[in-house]
């Protein structure tokens, strides 16, 4: 495994306690099989660097657009959900410097996609207590700001779950209700399969490491088999 300092590198910061950046750099499955190891998962610097990440980009976009409350907040939702964060994580390379178990490791699919979200949001909490502030919205506004003009000229913001919603309730009257089919796994790798009913019942079915990542999934599913 590459050297930490190489992440630093990657990130544009020196952490003064290098111990907050290996906490969030592992993974709650690597210590059931390294119990030894002196430090703790990542999970609460996840929690933590949660809030600072959104307070960081609701705050970048109060200062900067004026648009109404309605339109930044989907706006929010695309700069942080874990699609993006992934997408983060590949940029600095954060995969290279996990610390996960040996089925986690061998996994490369959505849950994947899903622990290097999570330990995007680790390294902000952990930036946060490292450095403050300042260091936690330097890193927002270079590695996550920097893609919402992407997400603005595509339209990326509009989310799956956003568009059924509107359809039904235009089309139909309706409002979508998701409801979890079914779930398995551990719990620090849950998969959930959502459906998603309207007023003719059984519309769409999705899969995800999160029950947020299956709605989306099950919407997805449900405008396309309606054509919407």
């Amino acid at each position: 495994m590459p050297e930490i300092t190489e992440l630093e590198n990657n990130i544009g910061a020196t952490f003064k306690n290098k111990d907050f950046l290996q906490s969030a750099l592992t993974h709650r499955s690597y210590l059931n099989e390294n119990p030894a190891w002196k430090f703790d998962h990542n999970e609460r610097l996840e929690f933590l660097g949660d809030a600072v990440l959104e307070l960081i980009v609701t705050e970048n976009l109060y200062a900067t657009y004026p648009n109404p409350e309605g339109e930044m907040t989907n706006w929010r939702a695309a700069l942080v959900n874990s699609v993006m964060l992934a997408h983060v994580a590949t940029k600095i390379k954060l995969n290279d410097f996990l610390l996960l178990s040996r089925g986690e490791a061998k996994d490369m699919g959505r849950a994947r996609q899903y622990i290097l979200a999570n330990a995007v949001e680790a390294v902000i909490g952990a930036l946060y207590l490292d450095r403050g502030y300042d260091a936690a919205r330097q890193f927002v506004v270079k590695f996550i700001m920097d893609e919402l003009p992407a997400i603005l000229e595509g339209k990326s913001y509009r989310d799956s779950k956003s568009r059924l919603q509107e359809e039904a309730q235009e089309r139909l009257g309706v409002t979508p209700s998701y409801t979890v089919l079914e779930d398995w796994g551990p719990d620090h790798a849950k998969n959930f399969r959502v459906g998603v009913t309207l007023d003719d019942g059984l519309a769409g079915e999705g899969s995800g490491p999160s029950k947020q990542e299956a709605q989306q999934a099950a919407a997805e599913d449900a405008l396309a088999k309606r054509d919407w």
